[in-house]
């Protein structure tokens, strides 16, 4: 089984869904530690109640960004971890350490990338009247949230649909759809060959679930 690693910042939701995967077995892996930025996060309280590792690095406590991500990596690598999984982090990690664990880490984005990378994706789909909202899974890249994407869920936007709702269905969709991509990268099914994601079913040139009806 695959070591992995969960990278947080707030509520751990997807940091739950993994973890409740985990104890039942749907993901090929295990989860050797949890790291969290923010000593507050209610992830923390979550991660306990797995009784998973927990591991605090506070960025505010770092004179510089490099010294934070160096604190990071070496945790990573004492914990031979296998995968990294940005889920809700909110510190962009430097090339160094992306280009260390190149293939290996992957982020949860709330949008259909490469539309909205960065924050407020929410407020953009509503602003902009969009049809479709949704989330992507990527590799992650030296470049914000433009690394290789290995899957995305979608759904239609409904009339009038505010904010709060349409995030709460993102985030079902994401509870969802990230334990199934991480077992598929733990059992080998999906893989980044160089900057292209590989699939090991020749028949799957991508992997996109609508979730229209939710």
């Amino acid at each position: 089984m695959k070591k992995i690693a969960v990278l947080i910042s707030g509520s751990g939701s997807n940091l739950e869904a993994i973890a409740d995967a985990c104890s039942k077995n749907k993901i090929n892996g295990e989860i050797a530690c949890v790291i969290s930025n923010n000593s507050s996060a209610y992830g923390i309280k979550r991660a306990k109640n797995y009784n998973l590792k927990t591991i605090v690095v506070d960025h505010n406590l770092f004179s510089t960004r490099s010294a934070f991500d160096n604190e990071i990596e070496k945790i990573l690598i004492d914990e031979k971890i296998e995968l990294i999984v940005l889920a809700g982090f909110m510190r962009v990690l430097n090339k160094e350490i992306v280009n260390k664990f190149l293939g290996k880490m992957i982020n949860l984005h709330p949008s259909l990338l490469p539309l909205y990378p960065g924050l407020n994706t929410h407020d953009k789909v509503i602003k902009n009247n969009d049809c479709e909202h949704g989330i992507s899974i990527h590799y992650v890249s030296p470049e914000l949230d433009a690394g290789p994407i290995i899957a995305q869920g979608r759904i239609k936007v409904r009339k009038n649909e505010d904010i709060k709702d349409l995030e709460k269905r993102i985030h079902q969709i994401e509870h969802r759809l990230l334990p199934e991509i991480i077992n598929e990268i733990c059992i080998g099914n999906i893989y980044l060959d160089k900057k292209t994601v590989k699939f090991k079913n020749n028949n799957i040139t991508n992997y996109i679930r609508n979730f229209y009806d939710e």
